[in-house]
C-alpha cells in the first residue's frame, strides 16, 4: 500500500480495490473536465465538445495507470483550486473595472 498515490491509498482503504480504481477514474475524470472547462474551453459546437470530452475520458485512463504511483489526481486538483481562484480573481477584477466607469 505505500506504493499507491495517497488518493487510491484513500479510496482502497474505503472499499475494495477493484470499486477503488473505478473511484480513482471517477475522480481523475471530473477534476480533468474541470481544469479543462475552465483553463481551456472555447465556445464550440455540441459534436466538437463530444469529441473533445470523449478524447478527455480516453486520455483519463493513460492518467489512471500513472496515478497508481505519482500523484496525478492530486496535482489535477491543485490544478482546478488555482483556476477557480483565478477565475474568481478574475471576475472581481472585472466588476470593480465596470463599477469604476
Amino acid at each position: 500500500m505505500e506504493g499507491f498515490a495517497p488518493s487510491l491509498r484513500f479510496f482502497i482503504e474505503l472499499t475494495d480495490v477493484k470499486t477503488a480504481v473505478w473511484l480513482q477514474y471517477l475522480y481523475i475524470v471530473i477534476l480533468a473536465a474541470i481544469v479543462y472547462k475552465l483553463g481551456f474551453a472555447k465556445k464550440l459546437p455540441l459534436l466538437k465538445n463530444i469529441v473533445i470530452y470523449f478524447c478527455l475520458l480516453i486520455g483519463c485512463l493513460v492518467m489512471l495507470i500513472f496515478s497508481y504511483a505519482l500523484p496525478i489526481a492530486e496535482g489535477l486538483a491543485g490544478a482546478a483550486i488555482l483556476l477557480i481562484i483565478y477565475k474568481i480573481r478574475l471576475h472581481q477584477t472585472k466588476k470593480q473595472q465596470t463599477e469604476a466607469k
